[in-house]
């Protein structure tokens, strides 16, 4: 059977048209920028859905952790407290909106909650693990890598004990169970316990140190090759944002300044490029660089800031990412990442070239050059870039508007989105699990090897 033909000529003058729009775009904008929509992927993958089955632990590792943080005025009654209000800590807080949406069990929610865990596809460990890092680290700084006198290593310990202990940890060796660590100290006692688990993180900054001393590695800025994270297995997850959202409508302030940077001057490791970046870009017209911290003052500051400025400098800290990409994205301010290398949240699900600028670390720190690149976007592309930013801020938002958390995500927020990132993993994991159960008692393991893509 001969199959139709499709129609030269129509197919032609698409490819012309094509042609035509690009040239056009590109030569009315030296930076070379097309104008399309932000999001990229479909409804499809809405259909489905993912089985959560949410561990058995007790509230001692989740909300009693929120109870008992150092400062918390929450009552001691309140099932559902509310999230600690410091900034420091709130950044980390997407253990608590995504536990919030599984308690809700709403029928809106990507993630359908189930309660017998071997009808699941996934089981969540709703430990507070970022929370229970920054109490520790609150209290007892110098305790912290020391499992002595450790309060924090008391509850990765005893988390594990629980749930390695499950039958379906058993079978699957963990791979399908789901860690949120969104503080890069999270978990760091038993981060070769999980290695093989679902981690949701905001980058893997958190495994520098050890990545590096295994490829002798500690003291060069060089990307390091990781043995225990991965983009095949893990979800990279926002940041919860400080600054409040700048809505489209909202936004009458005239943008005086070109570049906007809040933050810490002298940082380590990935964040050293910050003072070779203020050495260059300090007094260049139109750049406001400002030190400063995420306290309230610092916050203020920041909001003035950005909304104030048409791009928002991103470069590289402790940890490759930071919760100001997220302010920016709030305060539409076109995000400038400087970097060869960072791990973003749901790529492949939106396209972040439409609302972001990516810098290598070379071009960004040659002399006057990244002011005249980010001079060269016309006014026209500016606002187009601010209106896709506007069009996607709710996809990085947690917080839902119920009192303690406890209610359906936003359809398309941030919780929702990362369970869709989480049950694209699934194919991969179940493979590995079934590679798992057909392997040889003492077989020989090669080294663990993530850096695939």
């Amino acid at each position: 059977m001969q199959l139709p033909r499709c129609g030269a000529s129509s197919a032609a003058i698409t490819i012309v048209a094509s042609q035509i729009t690009f040239l056009v775009l590109f030569y009315s904008n030296p930076s070379g920028f097309s104008l399309k929509r932000a999001a990229v992927d479909d409804d499809r993958s809405w259909s489905g859905g993912i089985g959560v089955h949410i561990a058995n632990l007790s509230r001692d590792f989740n909300y009693g952790l929120v109870r008992s943080y150092p400062g918390s005025a929450v009552s001691q009654i309140d099932a559902f407290p509310a999230y600690p209000d410091d900034p420091l800590v709130r950044q980390y807080s997407a253990e608590y909106w995504i536990l919030g949406d599984l308690e809700a069990g709403s029928d809106a929610s990507f993630a359908r909650r189930v309660l017998d865990p071997d009808q699941a596809d996934v089981v969540f460990v709703p430990f507070f693990a970022a929370l229970s890092a920054e109490a520790q680290l609150r209290n007892g700084k110098g305790h912290f890598r020391h499992r002595k006198d450790n309060e924090d290593y008391e509850r990765q310990r005893a988390v594990m004990e629980i749930v390695t202990s499950s039958s379906r940890w058993q079978r699957s060796g963990g791979r399908d169970h789901v860690f949120v660590l969104t503080d890069p100290m999270a978990m760091y006692h038993f981060r070769a316990e999980i290695a093989n688990s679902i981690l949701l993180v905001v980058d893997f900054g958190g495994w520098y140190m050890e990545d590096a001393k295994s490829s002798r590695n500690l003291s060069s800025p060089q990307p390091i090759y990781h043995t225990q994270v991965s983009l095949i297995k893990d979800v990279i997850v926002p940041y919860t944002h400080l600054l409040p959202t700048l809505a489209l409508s909202q936004d009458n302030a005239v943008r005086s300044t070109l570049l906007y940077f809040k933050g810490a001057r002298y940082r380590h490791r990935t964040g050293l490029v910050r003072d070779q970046l203020w050495s260059v870009l300090d007094g260049e017209p139109g750049v406001l660089l400002e030190e400063g911290f995420p306290n309230r003052t610092g916050q203020v500051q920041a909001v003035q800031g950005m909304r104030n400025s048409h791009f928002c400098l991103h470069p590289a800290g402790d940890t490759p990412s930071s919760c100001r990409l997220f302010d920016a994205v709030a305060s539409l301010c076109i995000p400038v990442i400087v970097s060869d290398s960072i791990e973003l949240p749901f790529e492949g699900m939106l396209d972040y070239t439409q609302f972001a600028i990516f810098v290598s670390v070379h071009d960004a720190l040659l002399p006057k050059w990244l002011v005249r690149h980010l001079s060269s976007f016309s006014s026209k592309v500016r606002n187009q870039m601010r209106h896709n930013l506007a069009s996607l801020q709710h996809h990085f938002e947690y917080e839902n508007g119920f009192p303690g958390g406890r209610g359906a995500a936003i359809k398309d927020g941030a919780v929702n989105m990362i369970w869709r990132k989480v049950r694209s993993k699934l194919p991969g994991v179940r493979e590995a699990i079934a590679r798992d159960r057909r392997r040889p008692s003492n077989a020989q393991l090669p080294p663990a090897r993530c850096q695939c893509i």
